[in-house]
């Protein structure tokens, strides 16, 4: 590797989950050849997770990466390259069309919280200012707003009041639809720190399932889901029965109190235990913790936010800080986890549909007239824009003409994704503006608009604790690409023209700071005021919190300290929610509860850590988890393939025991989309039920129905050398088969996996349309096996005396010993014989690999498991073997695999 360069030359955050940690890139000037954490950063102090710490391979992978603009003149053509001047023309001529036929609302920009918050501030004006609608609304509506519709119920600002060193300075940590282990692992990392440094620290973890959070909690309160709202009003109720709630607090600082008390009456531990599924002993144990703590800090993310009646949760949880004066101190506060890298910067901007820039109120005439004001237009329109789900659900009606989608992949991420493709399929223009031109939205796409990626761009982003950092661009960006900015800039140049508007004056951004720099004007006096920020006092200070107005020494840690809200008398709002069912409810043809969260290792769509063989290593394909007790109800095994059906659509699946599930629910991770397995993925049954204020959709439950699907033809097809290349060519494939995955395997050469199952054999034109796409048709390096009888047929292919490549057809029984030997690159000559052979381990007696516990030392399970027979504990296994010892995120799962060695031995 080439030296590292000085972190103010290469600065940057990790473009990942909200925790904004930041990152030092290593380069050697054309290319990123490392990175890693920025120790100056007080985000993360130099720790990474294993997503982050290979930011470097994703930079590296080009073969998926869009380059230069396409175009296709019509429907079912072949998009063709032409410049962006051609490119940009095209799509101001059509917008324009649209808009004077249709009216501006009539187009929509579906954009991303992985945006920079400079790229977000000019999309929002060419919608708002420019074009006339309030259609742009982003992804973070699938992750965040009902966090900011709690926020502003109660508190009155979208303005997370806690902080990261909250963590240590809490007494009890009280975390609730977050198993922060894998979806924020650099924030576990300080939950680890904080229980080593106060052993006295209580942790409270409310989730349905058993998470390796909920493994390591104090108290585990596994809710049946949708019932975090009567479990908060119960624990409420326990609070003001013993006089745990501060009174005096109450009556300064707060309204509405004697409401909500009057509502919580009603929800006593014991009315309550049954509804959600929990002791009524523990929903005391968890109040008393709560209340009685000197410093009560709340975590929590997606299970309060993707519900129906997400505010409510939400507020519920808010309802109880106030109660106890449980805020503005340290250690206490209600903090959310923000789920992307900006959303919260995206919500700093107005960057959706009912926001205006910083903070401002769509609803709000003289809010309205401000923003005008500052972009010197003559209004601002004052009609709700559509909302994510809405925006597609107004598509396919025809509502919207044109859809200008950034920097997300809404055919693998929304809900109900029958719906979506048939939406963007009925669209009469879409632009998708990408780094990766194969996601599956990307297939949609009339025009393909090439954007700069991590580590290519300059802006700002601002992570979970309202801290802004500066990025810095690393290299140059490749090909045609550029900055999203900077597209949506010259695009609103041209629309200007077309309308005749003043665009050169509207956008006359010559950089990113220009636009930072406007921005930050736009705070000036507003509650995340940052007019005091700039990227020279971020390159020479590092990363502030706001607010940070002109003046300041530095941002504000905490906020409401002094009591005081940004409501109309400065005083918080109790909310007053009461408990309403999930949107689907369990009936006898669908009773399965459908819940679906983070793996450790993959992030969002995967269309970037899709791309890193190492990050499959610990969980390799699809899985449907599931209760035993349900598997045994339906004669299903581990491995079987089940069909998991709804009134909007079914997916086949493998099925897995966990012991994580209660009986009555099953998981799927989010991630899985068309591009991975067969079908749309996940979210062809995840339902589009919208919370009302927030119009966040309720991705975390579904009812479903599921049935062993027999098919009885099986393979597995493997190849080693320009594995994501060949990937690539193969997932157009997947919906041809009844069943099927893809994905990679290994760490230096990986290997692309195939698996499909299917109800007949295929056809030989099929296997050898396979054949091609694996490389696999020299005859002079195959060895193989046909029994057309039986269906059976194997190809061994093998070069310099190692094989690349397996194709094993209507017999799959070698496959993972098979993979694992191509894998290692072990040499062929000990085991010729056997590799066409139906035996599910080598004759050497070799045993599987199994699973990779550590990812970032590639350490297995079977080697952890071999050191704690010898009677390892956790300090033994990270002595001998290392793993946990560099990003952490394992150690978790080390503990549990401890834990059940001894309860095994015992």
């Amino acid at each position: 590797m080439s030296s590292l360069h000085s972190s103010k030359l290469i600065q940057s955050a990790c473009a990942y989950c909200g925790v904004g940690c930041g990152v030092l890139i290593e380069t050697d000037g054309t290319r990123i050849t490392g990175v890693r954490g920025d120790p100056e950063h007080p985000a993360n102090f130099g720790r990474l997770c294993t997503k982050g710490a290979t930011l470097h391979l994703v930079a590296a992978q080009t073969d998926a990466r869009a380059l230069y603009p396409e175009l296709r003149s019509e429907r079912g053509a072949a998009r063709e390259r032409v410049s962006w001047d051609s490119a940009l023309d095209h799509a101001a001529s059509r917008f324009a069309e649209i808009i004077r036929t249709h009216g501006p609302d009539a187009v929509g920009f579906y954009i991303s919280g992985q945006l920079l918050t400079e790229d977000y501030y000019v999309f929002n004006k060419l919608a708002k200012g420019l074009i006339g609608t309030n259609n742009v609304d982003t992804n973070s509506r699938l992750c965040m707003s009902s966090a900011v519709s709690g926020y502003k119920t109660t508190l009155g600002a979208d303005a997370p009041p806690a902080c990261y060193d909250d963590i240590a300075a809490t007494n009890c940590l009280f975390i609730a639809g977050s198993n922060t282990a894998y979806a924020h692992p650099i924030v576990y990392r300080r939950i680890e720190d904080a229980r080593k440094a106060n052993p006295g620290l209580k942790v409270i973890v409310v989730d349905p399932r058993r998470t390796d959070t909920a493994r390591e909690a104090d108290l585990h309160l596994p809710i049946l889901p949708g019932t975090d709202v009567a479990l908060f009003n119960a624990m409420l109720h326990v609070m003001l029965w013993e006089n745990m709630a501060d009174t005096d607090y109450i009556a300064a600082h707060t309204s509405g109190f004697d409401a909500l008390r009057a509502t919580v009456r009603e929800y006593s531990p014991e009315a309550v235990a049954g509804l959600c599924g929990v002791p009524a002993a523990d929903i005391i144990t968890a109040a008393r913790w709560f209340g009685q703590s000197p410093a009560t800090l709340s975590l929590y993310c997606q299970g309060l936010n993707q519900s129906s009646h997400g505010t409510d949760k939400n507020a519920a949880l808010i309802n109880l800080h106030l109660a106890t004066g449980q805020i503005g101190r340290p250690g206490a506060g209600p903090f959310s986890l923000t789920g992307q890298p900006n959303a919260m910067g995206g919500r700093e901007v107005g960057g959706m549909a009912n926001l205006l820039s910083a903070h401002r109120d769509l609803a709000n005439p003289a809010h309205r007239a401000e923003v005008a004001a500052l972009w010197g237009v003559d209004s601002v329109p004052a009609t709700p824009g559509k909302t994510a789900v809405e925006m597609f659900e107004a598509v396919a009606r025809g509502e919207i003409k044109a859809l200008w989608i950034a920097c997300t992949n809404p055919a693998q991420s929304l809900p109900n994704q029958t719906l979506v493709r048939a939406a963007l399929a009925a669209a009469e223009f879409v632009v998708v503006q990408e780094v990766n031109a194969f996601t599956e939205t990307a297939e949609y796409a009339d025009l393909l608009l090439p954007a700069a990626a991590w580590g290519e761009k300059e802006g700002t982003v601002t992570n979970s604790e309202r801290r802004i950092t500066h990025l810095q661009a690393a290299i140059a960006a490749p090909g045609e690409t550029r900055p999203d900015w900077e597209i949506a800039t010259a695009f609103a140049q041209r629309l200007g023209v077309l309308q005749g508007k003043p665009a050169d004056r509207l956008f006359p951004y010559a950089s990113a700071e220009a636009v930072f720099n406007e921005h930050r004007e736009s705070t000036r006096g507003r509650d995340l005021d940052i007019t005091g920020l700039s990227y020279a006092l971020l390159d020479q200070q590092g990363p502030q919190q706001w607010p940070f107005p002109e003046g300041a020494a530095t941002g504000k840690a905490r906020l409401y300290a002094d009591g005081v809200y940004p409501t109309a008398d400065g005083r918080a709002r109790f909310a007053n929610p009461r408990y309403l069912p999930t949107a689907e409810v369990i009936n006898t043809r669908y009773p399965l509860h459908f819940n679906t969260g983070r793996l450790r290792d993959q992030w969002h769509g995967m269309s970037r850590t899709g791309m890193v063989a190492r990050l499959f290593s610990h969980a390799e394909t699809p899985a449907l988890s599931m209760h035993a007790d349900d598997m045994a109800r339906r004669s299903l095994k581990d491995g079987d393939l089940v069909r998991v059906k709804n009134p909007r659509g079914e997916l086949l699946v493998p099925v897995e025991a966990s012991e994580d599930m209660r009986v009555g629910q099953v998981f799927m991770p989010m991630h899985w989309g068309g591009r991975y397995m067969s079908g749309f993925g996940v979210n062809t049954v995840t339902a589009d039920q919208c919370d009302p204020v927030s119009r966040q959709p309720e991705l975390k439950h579904a009812v479903v129905q599921v049935e062993k699907a027999p098919l009885p033809w099986h393979m597995a097809v493997m190849r080693r050398d320009n594995a994501v290349a060949r990937m690539l060519r193969i997932q157009p494939l997947l919906a041809r088969f009844d069943y099927a995955s893809c994905g990679l395997y290994g760490r230096d050469n990986p290997l692309l996996v195939l698996r499909v199952a299917h109800g007949t054999p295929l056809s030989s034109e099929m296997l050898a349309e396979i054949d091609a796409l694996f490389g696999m048709q020299d005859e002079a390096s195959i060895m193989r096996y046909d029994d057309p009888r039986r269906g059976i047929s194997k190809r061994v292919m093998v070069e310099d005396g190692r094989v690349v490549g397996v194709r094993l057809t209507g017999e799959i029984a070698a496959r993972d010993w098979l993979k694992e030997m191509m894998a290692e690159g072990v040499e062929i000559a000990p085991l010729r014989s056997w590799v066409l052979a139906p035996v599910a381990t080598p004759p050497a007696g070799s045993h599987s690999r199994g699973r990779i516990i550590c990812n970032c030392l590639n350490i297995p399970e079977t080697r952890i498991l071999d050191v704690l027979a010898r009677g390892a504990d956790l300090t033994a296994l990270q002595t001998s073997l290392k793993c946990g010892t560099e990003c952490g995120s394992c150690v978790p799962e080390l503990k549990r695999m401890v834990s059940a060695h001894k309860q095994e031995a015992a």
